[in-house]
């Protein structure tokens, strides 16, 4: 039995090696971002990408560098979520302990009156619905990017339409005039 279980694995083995040698057509990395530029669907694709997982959207364009700043956002975002919310909790268990008649709580000797207890209960749910909406505004702003980028990749930039400064002289005075140049070439 064990012969026939190693023939038969060597077997699926070498029929995988030869399938991998097949001849295939490979792309360059220039290919490919040419098919990413002529494809009308690749800003909605992108958005769609980095709607469902932050990041790939930037990812599928090939534009890496703002991924730390997406992912630095929303981290950002959540500690200050969880950081908030452990505190309001911690002034309104303290608030609800004194209404019990118990103080012994933390802020025995730092907050004498119950009043002061919720407003920094307040101050902390405040700032805790703050971070939920940087949250969501990295988010958005994360899908966004990837959709504005992915559109700019398609932006025609050939050299038949042109902007370049230039410096000049007046010939009656010789004052030097700065002004822009624009070429449009058919």
């Amino acid at each position: 039995m064990k012969p026939k279980l190693f023939f038969l694995i060597s077997f699926l083995f070498l029929m995988d090696i030869v399938h991998c040698q097949k001849e295939g057509k490979s792309y360059s990395r220039s290919e490919k971002k040419q098919n990413l530029i002529k494809d009308p669907l690749t800003p909605s694709k992108a958005a769609f990408y980095s709607a469902v997982i932050p990041g790939l959207g930037q990812i599928y364009t090939k534009r890496y560098w703002t991924i730390p700043f997406i992912y630095g956002g929303l981290t950002v975002s959540a500690y200050y979520f969880i950081y908030q919310t452990n505190e309001m909790k911690t002034y309104r268990n303290a608030y609800k302990q004194r209404i019990r008649g118990d103080y012994s709580d933390e802020y025995t000797r730092k907050i004498l009156f119950n009043d002061q207890l919720i407003e920094g209960m307040n101050f902390h749910k405040n700032y805790r619905d703050l971070s939920i909406l940087w949250f969501v505004g990295t988010y958005l702003l994360n899908v966004l990017d990837a959709n504005v980028g992915a559109h700019l990749l398609q932006f025609n930039v050939e050299s038949k339409l042109t902007i370049k400064p230039y410096l000049d002289q007046i010939e009656l005075n010789s004052i030097p005039v700065a002004g822009i140049n624009l070429n449009l070439k058919f």
